[in-house]
């Protein structure tokens, strides 16, 4: 093998390295530790698997809001107990969030329906809740992403899921949906 070809052979093995590491993945639970010193939380799914997610400085937080200064037990109002949903990707053998979105109040809006039509071109998806209103609404890059994963896994019309949302300029936006 001559040098060039090494070199090539190099690049291309870095270059799927950091590919892989782009590939974003979700986890939604409650928090079940935080170590804000560390910079790791602990999230704790339904069936009871344990989460350990790395979050950086710049890790973006969406309906939480800046703790007291100083607390180890909290970070940006995520604390032990938090609903939420993290976004994270692969960083060497940690994970490691890109993104946490807290559920419930002064958070996200849980919605439960059945959907009526996704739309992945155009990044929407309908349900239509119990009371027979239907709701549209646009995915972020992250739950588009996720439609076409084992995140939203069986997310055809017809099924029933449970659908994370804020609204933002009059628009209900999607950040997570899971099967109901």
């Amino acid at each position: 093998m001559n040098g060039i070809t090494r070199i090539i052979l190099a690049l291309s093995l870095i270059s799927a390295a950091y590919a892989a590491d782009d590939v974003v993945s979700a986890v939604h639970g409650t928090v079940d530790k935080v170590d804000a010193s560390g910079h790791t939380i602990v999230v704790k799914t339904a069936d009871g698997t344990e989460h350990s997610v790395h979050f950086l400085d710049n890790t973006t937080v969406h309906g939480a809001h800046a703790a007291a200064a100083g607390a180890t037990d909290s970070w940006h109002g995520i604390e032990k107990g938090s609903d939420v949903v993290v976004h994270y990707t692969k960083r060497g053998t940690d994970d490691t969030a890109v993104e946490i979105d807290k559920v419930g109040k002064g958070g996200l809006k849980a919605t439960e329906g059945t959907i009526t039509g996704i739309d992945r071109g155009a990044k929407t998806i309908a349900v239509k809740t119990a009371d027979g209103t239907e709701e549209t609404f646009h995915l972020t890059d992250h739950a588009a992403k996720d439609a076409g994963k084992g995140i939203a896994e069986g997310s055809e019309k017809g099924s029933k899921v449970v659908v994370y949302s804020t609204e933002k300029a009059g628009k209900k936006v999607a950040h997570f949906f899971e099967g109901a």
